[in-house]
């Protein structure tokens, strides 16, 4: 079996703590602009990328069956205008809030450190824009101080196509030489995460209860291995990935 050689971890949810603040600044923009949704809704659907979450549930709203799975392969251009507007508002929203709220998820760090010790690069994916990521970033000081090797968001790729497209681990595959999806975990709490996972085709797709969703809304996903924190990362490592 090859040794693991990249961990690609989620933010919100799985390394960074969200107890519904993100759903709740997604929810409130949505209501400011006229966008009739729930926050259960958006809670299924969030880990993508947000303006694109926006035209999902635009075209949800004008009842458009839509298929979650197939997110990403195809974009309606005249939800564009409307979704663009709402990600805005919302943009706003989420900076403010993450000016006070950022923390990691208790072992986050400890888990990076882990990683390198043992000869594994840490990469972040994540449905946020550069804007949000980079303030999240700075505030964790998590690039500055060598924890992550690369932070990978939406616009770092073409189209800004993110999960459950496979793109964002493909890309940080790249950028640090990693040859093999089998030496490869993905590990997050969403959906999103889960599709993103077993479409990269990586070894592991971990599943966190860190997040603010029931392990019921993305555990119907194809996953390896469910774990309570990122804090637990370590040790499945050693036990299920030597």
């Amino acid at each position: 079996m090859c040794k693991i050689k990249m961990v690609m971890f989620d933010l919100s949810g799985t390394t960074v703590h969200d107890d519904t603040g993100v759903r709740d600044c997604l929810y409130k923009a949505a209501q400011e602009q006229g966008l009739r949704t729930t926050p259960e809704e958006i809670l299924l659907h969030m880990g993508t990328n947000k303006i694109h979450l926006y035209q999902f549930l635009i075209a949800r709203e004008k009842g458009r069956a839509l298929d979650f799975r197939d997110f990403e392969k195809s974009q309606d251009s005249a939800t564009l205008e409307f979704a663009t507007k709402v990600f805005h508002r919302y943009e706003e929203i989420m900076m403010d809030h993450y000016r006070n709220e950022v923390k990691e998820v208790p072992g986050a760090s400890a888990t990076f450190q882990w990683c390198h010790e043992h000869g594994i690069k840490v990469a972040t994916d994540t449905g946020f824009h550069h804007s949000i990521t980079r303030a999240i970033m700075d505030r964790l000081g998590w690039l500055r101080e060598g924890l992550v090797d690369i932070s990978v968001d939406v616009e770092d790729i073409p189209g800004e196509r993110g999960r459950p497209a496979p793109f964002m681990i493909f890309h940080a595959m790249q950028h640090l030489d990693i040859q093999c999806v089998n030496e490869v975990i993905k590990i997050g709490d969403t959906p999103a995460d889960m599709l993103e996972g077993i479409n990269a085709g990586c070894r592991g797709v971990v599943g966190v209860l860190s997040g603010p969703r029931p392990v019921s809304a993305w555990g119907c996903y194809r996953h390896t291995h469910v774990i309570p924190t990122v804090k637990e990362l370590p040790q499945l490592i050693e036990t299920e990935f030597s």
